[in-house]
């Protein structure tokens, strides 16, 4: 946004795009305007955001288009070396500042429901604990990131959503589907969530309250670069135990602080955030052998992060260096540990990295390396420590544990025409843990622009993903796991296409994937009661998909309506009962329509109806296909410019169903709340 000053008062003028024109704007203002430096954001190796993105272009005949360049607000690419949203060669969906506003949730767990691609199977309601997954991949096969630095768990993917930051904290949400080893390395082997937030915007504070006796009240203050925000929200749960005692209730805290400073030549950012809340588990990791309905959990996360970038020069370098510690405690039966002890874990993970890209005649050139380290101690999970450590608060120590270290290096290359983009390029990953040798991993992206409205692109991208700690260790209460576990591998071939206009964007895009020894808990119910869940690899799971969009903007209304579907193939043996690997979204439908009604009156209502293949067996024993089932949440929000209330109900319809196995959903969820800028 530019906004010319003038000695009088004039209303803002917004320039969206520039020209060398002789009828463009500044031609009839008569003078010369220079444009020193466009920042854009970027999805990147480093930051999504605040990125100096210096659009290239190498076609040596296009030297009119070399002096013309269209402006973007906002530009996203699922590369590493950063690139403009015209010439990025990869479909990025993303959930912006307007979504997040307007849609009645309240989590980042529940707001992720409405992207296409995106699974999300709920174990308890607010952001409780879900498993994200996208694809028909599982909840440990995507990297999730905070402002582009990896935060995944190596212990659980279970967990991985306690994250230190509110909705309103968040710009926007980046999902990349499909394999993404090239732009992240290990873990993102089926796509990749990033969440970008930013130390801007007003001082606010915010609360809300509702059924079952949900309540939650936060603050966020600015000053300079910096912000500071925290919130705390809590439930009694929706649920009760045989013995009727509630046991989904729920509790947690969180605060994050970020910062950056910024100068001719560099520009630094970092933050801090702090997660901790204790939930009912419930039936959560029940089984027909081990029918426990009062399970408990309690995690805390520590998010660190330092991230730099150079602004002067050809040669950009981006470092980072970050920690991540995750804390956890397992109660099979909530204050009973005589009955059956607690499982405590505790993960510390540290990594560096350095990323550079290059601008010469070719194009633009990206290279750079990660080492990550990932160290476990637990009461439960790996190989004996040669020196145990004290867990604190307890009179119990860490026994047992495993350390792997994971290094990465890639390279890769962007060539950037009038109309089309190739980004072409190779992560090789070596983990110290597996012995594996150095791999190779390559993919290639192509976009193509015949006009102004249409966008086709096609890839072909490799992956890996490590298994977890959990995978390979977990062995108690009808658990088997095999240390021995191979990394996951994929291949994935996308093509698709997109038409805008100014009032409506289209989009289609059909997908095959090729896994090899993809890692799932399977069940031989033919052995009975001697039957347990074991780790093991798939040797092949094929699955293909497509997905449609569409949006339309009508005067201050938006109308949205999405749909996707996937098939997946394997070897399916006879008795075989899987938890994850064949268990999918074969349909899904998202709808949605934000419609003002008078003033500054508006209402929102998204609908999603869903299909599920797959089966789980009750606690007496019998075998059930899971239902499909339609959901409708709403809002109603009154937004001045410094307040905004607001009532919304999630489950308006009141619907009984499932998202994972025997766990309950909530019924029909009321809120009411208000948020004040100060």
């Amino acid at each position: 946004m530019y906004k010319p000053t003038f000695n009088m008062k004039r209303q803002r003028l917004v320039f969206r795009r520039f020209g060398n024109k002789g009828y463009s704007l500044f031609s009839c203002l008569g003078r010369e305007v220079i444009c020193s430096v466009l920042s854009v954001s970027t999805l990147t190796y480093a930051s999504a955001e605040s990125v100096s993105t210096h659009p290239v272009v190498s076609d040596s005949t296009a030297t009119t288009t070399a002096r013309e360049m269209v402006l973007d607000e906002v530009s996203v690419t699922g590369s590493r070396a950063p690139l403009t949203k015209s010439q990025a060669a990869r479909m990025v969906t993303v959930l912006d500042r307007r979504d997040i506003a307007q849609a009645p949730v309240q989590s980042i767990n529940d707001l992720l429901k409405y992207a296409i691609g995106v699974d999300v199977r709920q174990r308890g309601a607010i952001g409780a604990q879900t498993d994200i997954s996208i694809r028909g991949g599982t909840q440990d096969q995507i990297i999730l990131l905070l402002n582009g630095i990896n935060i995944c768990d190596p212990q659980t993917g279970h967990n991985a959503m306690d994250l230190p930051i509110d909705l309103s904290e968040i710009v926007r949400i980046e999902v990349i589907e499909g394999p993404a080893g090239r732009i992240y390395g290990s873990s993102s082997l089926v796509g990749a969530i990033n969440i970008v937030t930013r130390p801007t915007g007003p001082t606010t504070v915010h609360a809300e309250a509702g059924s079952y006796g949900y309540a939650k009240a936060g603050a966020k203050y600015s000053f300079g670069g910096h912000s500071l925000s925290a919130n705390y929200a809590r439930s009694d749960g929706y649920s009760r135990s045989k013995a009727g005692n509630l046991n989904t209730g729920y509790s947690g805290a969180k605060a994050f602080y970020q910062g950056q400073y910024e100068n001719d030549d560099v520009l630094l950012h970092w933050h801090l955030g702090l997660a901790d809340k204790g939930w009912g588990s419930g039936t959560f990791y029940a089984t027909p052998k081990w029918q426990a309905d009062n399970q408990y959990e309690h995690t805390t996360k520590i998010y660190s992060a330092i991230q730099g970038e150079t602004k002067r020069g050809r040669l950009h370098l981006a470092p980072s260096i970050y920690w991540n510690q995750n804390r956890d405690r397992y109660e099979g039966y909530h204050n009973q540990p005589e009955k059956m002890k607690y499982n405590y874990n505790r993960t510390d993970v540290y990594g560096v990295t350095l990323n550079m890209y290059l601008d010469w005649a070719a194009g633009r050139t990206a290279l750079g390396g990660e080492l990550r380290n990932e160290d476990l101690v637990s009461g439960n999970l790996g190989e004996p420590l040669s020196e145990t450590h004290h867990i604190s608060g307890t009179d119990r120590d860490y026994t047992l544990g495993v350390n792997r270290t994971n290094i990465s290096a890639y390279l890769e290359h962007n060539l950037l025409l009038k109309h089309l983009t190739i980004s072409a390029g190779l992560v090789a990953v070596k983990n110290t843990w597996s012995n594996m040798n150095m791999t190779v991993y390559p993919g290639i992206d192509v976009s193509f622009r015949p006009t102004p409205a249409w966008t086709l692109h096609a890839s072909c991208n490799t992956s890996l993903r490590m298994p977890s700690f959990t995978e390979m260790y977990y062995k108690l209460q009808g658990y088997k796991a095999d240390p021995h576990l191979k990394p996951e591998e994929m291949t994935a071939i996308e093509g698709g296409a997109s038409w805008n206009q100014n009032w409506l964007n289209v989009s289609a895009n059909v997908w095959y994937h090729h896994g090899r020894n993809m890692i799932d808990w399977i069940m031989d119910t033919s052995l009975g009661d001697d039957a347990v869940w074991q780790s093991v690899n798939h040797t092949k799971v094929n699955s293909i998909g497509a997905e449609l969009s569409a949006t339309a903007r009508l005067q201050q209304s938006v109308l949205k309506l999405s749909y996707s579907y996937i098939n997946q193939e394997k070897e399916r043996e006879a008795n075989i009962v899987s938890q994850y690997a064949l268990e999918y979204l074969r349909h899904k439908l998202v709808a949605s329509a934000h419609v003002p009604i008078i003033y500054r009156l508006a209402a929102d209502v998204n609908m999603r109806w869903q299909d599920r293949v797959g089966q789980y067996t009750d606690f007496a024993g019998q075998v059930h296909d899971y239902e499909p089932y339609a959901l409708i949440d709403a809002r109603l929000a009154w937004t001045e410019p410094k307040w905004k209330v607001y009532v919304e109900a999630n489950n308006l319809l009141d619907k009984s169903y499932v998202d994972y196995g025997h766990v309950e959903q909530p019924g029909r969820w009321l809120i009411a709340g208000f948020s004040i800028q100060l």
